[in-house]
């Protein structure tokens, strides 16, 4: 077990503290998973509003002559159409296909992209982005520990930003990203959200975000959340979650995510893996499972077909939304199709289910 004291903490590790979370270790940190409970977290996001403590994920800034180019490189989806302020989903990826992480990309400007990476794999992405840097007329910096960041979700979430932070968000669209002042500082807000809500974040130094927390916590209108819910609430929708749907070793169009990658654009890192499994196919995917009972699959149970094992499962819930017992597997693609019968085994028993779309729970975000 980690020591405490090795563990990081966010700007607000304090405030969570106070509030009386259930804290546990998460990428390297202690991190708060839940304060009043999973499912009123989770019901406070998909009915009102929630926050999230998101500091813990890493930023880097890419500036420079060449930005656009190297960004591109690097990054699955297409950033030379981007408009600044809009903000696209994508992968790293490894020559071999797999993934390095899935990311945000912000287009501040011409020469200037604000990439936002996974908090477990600060390190690892830093060294990728700095070494594929090598020729390219840019500069990196990873901002990190500058920044902290809150994410605030929910169908009421742009109403209660305007009227307890005072920021104009009713005119952003989904996927962009504004530069702002709060408190007299700079912060970045976009709306993108990872809950299959409508939402902020909002990236500020770590004295405006203590601020920011406390201004929603204590207003009473806004509810505390913990990583716990987050996992709900992004699997319920079939986003996915590095180091379970995605990974060194699962590429994105194993991953059911080839629409984020532009395979018609210039060479990009891993491009020519990714356009030979879209063209002949692969050999396993990641899919939905229900089951027929209650039982409840977790990460890394096994999944059968006719007695043999066909795939593990990356992420499994009984679902708060939908009161059914689901999970996304990575399985043999011959078992991939909808409908197809599999089995998962839960301890020693075998429970039946049937392959389904990964999305359990409609999204419901500001079109």
């Amino acid at each position: 077990m980690e020591h405490t004291e090795q563990m990081q903490t966010t700007c607000l590790h304090d405030k969570h503290i106070e509030l009386g979370a259930k804290m546990s270790p998460f990428a390297g940190f202690d991190m708060p998973i839940e304060y009043s409970g999973i499912v009123e977290e989770h019901n406070a996001v998909r009915h009102a509003c929630g926050i999230f403590d998101v500091s813990h994920m890493g930023e880097v800034l890419v500036t420079g002559p060449q930005a656009e180019e190297y960004v591109n490189h690097i990054f699955t989806n297409d950033v030379r159409e981007m408009e600044p302020g809009k903000v696209q989903y994508g992968m790293m990826c490894h020559p071999t296909g797999g993934v390095v992480d899935d990311l945000l990309v912000y287009k501040m400007g011409a020469e200037r992209f604000f990439l936002v990476i996974n908090a477990a794999n600060i390190d690892k992405d830093y060294a990728w982005i700095e070494q594929n840097a090598k020729g390219y007329d840019v500069t990196t910096e990873n901002q990190s520990p500058r920044y902290g960041q809150v994410a605030i979700q929910g169908p009421e979430a742009e109403a209660k930003v305007e009227k307890l932070l005072g920021l104009k968000v009713a005119d952003m669209v989904f996927y962009t990203s504004k530069e702002d002042t709060l408190q007299g500082e700079p912060i970045i807000v976009s709306r993108t959200g990872y809950t299959g809500e409508d939402g902020f974040e909002i990236y500020a130094s770590h004295e405006v975000t203590r601020w920011i927390w406390d201004t929603c916590v204590k207003s009473g209108e806004v509810l505390p959340c913990g990583l716990g819910c987050r996992d709900t609430l992004r699997f319920e929708v079939g986003l996915p979650l590095y180091g379970h749907e995605l990974s060194d070793d699962i590429t994105p169009v194993e991953a059911g995510l080839s629409m984020f990658c532009k395979l018609d654009k210039p060479e990009f890192i891993g491009k020519e893996v990714l356009v030979e499994q879209k063209a002949n196919g692969v050999s396993k995917r990641v899919v939905g499972i229900e089951l027929t009972d209650r039982a409840i699959p977790r990460n890394g149970y096994e999944v059968e077909a006719n007695g043999e094992v066909i795939g593990t499962v990356t992420t499994g819930y009984n679902t708060i939304s939908t009161g059914k017992s689901v999970c996304m597997a990575l399985v043999d693609a011959r078992y991939g199709k909808l409908g197809t019968e599999v089995a998962v085994r839960i301890r020693k028993k075998v429970f039946g289910g049937v392959v389904v779309k990964k999305r359990f729970y409609e999204k419901n975000y500001k079109k």
